[in-house]
């Protein structure tokens, strides 16, 4: 039972779930369970808490090939700042049970052509948060984004 007093976890209760994306090394893009150590988060992505949808991207910097699964977030815990490092890109451990395997594929050349960063495609916005700076990543997206990710399953 959730008691006013805890308030950190009324505060994941009430608030909406959000879809995210998660450019990472997969090992095995088969897994039915992935966990992502200290990733760094974008655009949203340091919000990431139990219950949201996440859409796993293989890095094709790591040898992958896009999109590889869509899964749900049943653990998130915040990575401790670094002392005396005054500029720090939040960091999150989230561990993804996945629910589906791509059906086809998604990946940087497909992304790569939307650059008109004001035109509200969510290609574009997938492009932009992924490429623009291509490290691994969470990053949060908008409803449109998550709505266009899951006509791949």
């Amino acid at each position: 039972m959730v008691t006013t007093g805890d308030s950190y976890a009324v505060k994941i209760l009430n608030r909406i779930r959000l879809a995210v994306v998660i450019k990472a090394h997969v090992p095995d893009v088969r897994a039915k369970v992935f966990v992502f150590t200290a990733m760094k988060t974008m655009y949203g992505g340091k919000h990431i808490a139990p219950g949201d949808t996440v859409f796993v991207f293989a890095s094709e910097n790591e040898g992958g090939q896009g999109l590889v699964a869509r899964g749900v977030v049943t653990a998130a815990e915040a990575t401790a700042k670094k002392r005396g490092v005054e500029r720090q890109t939040p960091r999150v451990s989230v561990t993804v049970r996945r629910t589906a395997i791509a059906k086809r594929p998604l990946a940087r050349n497909d992304l790569k052509p939307f650059t008109d960063w004001k035109d509200g495609a969510p290609q574009t916005e997938l492009n932009f948060k992924f490429y623009r700076q291509a490290t691994n990543k969470i990053a949060g997206v908008s409803d449109t984004a998550a709505a266009f990710l899951d006509t791949f399953f």
